[in-house]
């Protein structure tokens, strides 16, 4: 049977000169085709150089201020800084501005390794070349399966403050990042071994479990604004990985139920999301994740990516919000970002999915125009889907 990674690499190089159909057609690999088109030289451009780099898991790296152990993941929160009234006191919240000095390796740690996978998982489904699979294999199993480098499967310590916690629910947001990891675990599944293959989907199988009933992790699923909707895409793709359709279906169900009523206004909007300094940035980042969480959950009933409410508001309806916006940034009638403002747009992966289930072409026209490879490192963190190709 043809599957979609001897689809792409049996087609080869051709790809790059072959035109991509209309996206009005009704072909299954019209998305496939569309992105493996445009990124297939950016593609093997980022594997290319993910070849170079290690693993550096996050027992590489210890933070004295951490609670925890070697394998515990540590990171203090972005928007907290010391009270100039009390420097040595509990730290004090500047909603929108990023604390320099904060502790950032394990967080940029996992980044690296939400950046090298994907795009080494990408470049085999083009080539077949299994240079890229043991690479992406060797970080693999350094985070998730040996004994003495793999990360504990939960986030105690994620985002603490000094002074006030050692962890809070917001630090789940942190593996937002491993959520395009276990994406290309799922599609490298062919290539591992069996012990390998188990040992990824048994830390996965035990971090979703401590998502879905810590503390923590049902404080960060009910919570209204992008947390929760970081926190469903995340339970929705480790689910995919490691094949627990229940939880799938119940993140279904929530989407529909619960996240679009919680944070969608009528016109498109999340105000919630307005509210803040950052509200093009945080706009665009919600809607994205939540266009993931869409396509995470495809083929299934509803269908995500075009479903509304009876009022009208779902994600095609946010789309068509957020994209005037995205095509110019000079119209934008709200409070412009205290921070990085300039650096965006950036590619919204919401923009390609909601082009092709919606058959918008002008969607798909700004995806492709957009800088598919943000440098500035705040916009890289909350840019979780990079490699679309493992995606559509």
């Amino acid at each position: 049977m043809l599957n979609r990674r001897t689809f792409l690499a049996g087609a080869g190089a051709a790809f790059a000169l072959t035109a991509v159909p209309s996206i009005h057609g009704t072909s299954e690999n019209e998305g496939l085709l569309l992105v493996a088109q445009t990124d297939r030289t950016r593609i093997l451009r980022g594997a290319k150089a993910a070849l170079a780099h290690a693993p550096f898991p996050i027992t590489s790296i210890r933070s004295p201020r951490s609670p925890g152990g070697p394998h515990d993941f540590f990171s203090e929160a972005d928007y907290f800084w010391p009270n100039p009234s009390n420097p040595d006191g509990p730290y004090i919240n500047r909603d929108g501005q990023s604390n320099p000095n904060n502790f950032n390796g394990h967080r940029k740690a996992m980044i690296d390794l939400s950046l090298w996978v994907p795009a080494l998982t990408a470049a085999w489904v083009l080539t077949s070349d299994r240079r890229y699979t043991h690479h992406a294999l060797d970080h693999l199993r350094a985070w998730f399966v040996t004994a003495d480098t793999r990360m504990n499967p939960n986030l105690e310590y994620a985002q603490g403050v000094h002074g006030v916690t050692t962890g809070r629910n917001y630090g789940i947001i942190d593996t937002l990042h491993l959520v395009e990891v276990a994406r290309a675990a799922t599609v490298l599944n062919s290539a591992l071994a069996e012990a390998d293959r188990d040992g990824i989907r048994t830390w996965f199988r035990e971090y979703l479990d401590w998502l879905k009933t810590s503390q923590k992790g049902q404080q960060e699923r009910d919570t209204l604004n992008n947390h929760a909707t970081c926190w469903a895409l995340q339970a929705a793709e480790y689910a995919r990985l490691i094949g627990d359709e229940a939880t799938r279906n119940e993140e279904r169900q929530w989407f529909v139920r619960t996240l679009l009523s919680d944070q969608l206004a009528k016109d498109g909007s999340f105000l919630r999301e307005l509210a803040r300094t950052k509200p093009y940035s945080y706009s665009i980042f919600n809607f994205d994740v939540m266009s993931g969480l869409a396509q995470s959950l495809k083929g299934g009933d509803p269908e995500l990516t075009t479903f509304a409410l009876p009022d009208g508001r779902g994600l095609p309806k946010a789309a068509a919000f957020l994209y005037p916006y995205l095509n110019d940034k000079s119209t934008w009638p709200y409070a412009h970002d205290v921070e990085h403002f300039d650096s965006l747009p950036v590619r919204s992966p919401g923009l390609l999915f909601a082009g092709l289930a919606g058959h918008h072409t002008e969607y798909i026209e700004l995806w492709k125009r957009l800088d598919p490879d943000p440098t500035d490192g705040e916009i890289i963190r909350n840019f979780p889907i990079r490699q679309p190709l493992l995606w559509v």
